[in-house]
């Protein structure tokens, strides 16, 4: 994906704050240990619920087994945010992520997703690709992967305070 351009909304930002890059959205997209993931229910009512995930070819990676929340909400309305960010006012920068999930299937498919959480999370996460999702001992079986693959990327960053929109 190439560089998209930020847009800054002066109505949220500190006038003169230095531009939000890409690779720093990106940057934290990466290294986050936890994420706030919202998906809807049948209802329309918002679900929301923190996991690990990776950012994987311009991609947010996460996985849900069969009868969790987000999964049973995932198969009616594929309309997800994924949060990365803190709860401090005057520190740091916090990212949410737009965007359709879309079920992963097949060994190949999936495993440089089950690559990348191994690599971040260790022994703790270390999935195994099937053809159905993924897999390690201890863990319910085949849990599905998803990725969402982002619409719309807003950044917020603090001291100085800005906000900015990516449209993918």
């Amino acid at each position: 994906m190439s560089d998209p351009r930020p847009r800054t909304d002066p109505r949220f930002s500190t006038p003169d704050a230095p531009p939000i890059a890409w690779a720093t959205v990106v940057g934290r997209l990466t290294e986050a240990e936890l994420y706030w993931c919202t998906t809807v229910r049948t209802d329309g009512r918002p679900h929301t619920t923190p996991l690990v995930g990776v950012w994987v070819d311009d991609a947010f990676a996460l996985t849900t087994g069969d009868g969790e929340q987000k999964q049973v909400n995932l198969r009616s309305n594929p309309a997800v945010t994924v949060v990365a960010g803190g709860d401090a006012w005057a520190a740091g920068l916090d990212v949410v992520v737009e965007g359709r999930a879309e079920r992963l299937a097949g060994r190949t498919t999936i495993e440089p997703v089950a690559a990348a959480y191994r690599e971040k999370y260790g022994a703790r996460w270390g999935w195994q690709a099937t053809d159905e999702g993924v897999t390690m001992p201890g863990a319910p079986a085949d849990p599905f992967v998803y990725v969402v693959r982002p619409t719309k990327v807003l950044a917020f960053a603090k001291d100085p305070h800005q906000q900015v929109a990516f449209d993918l």
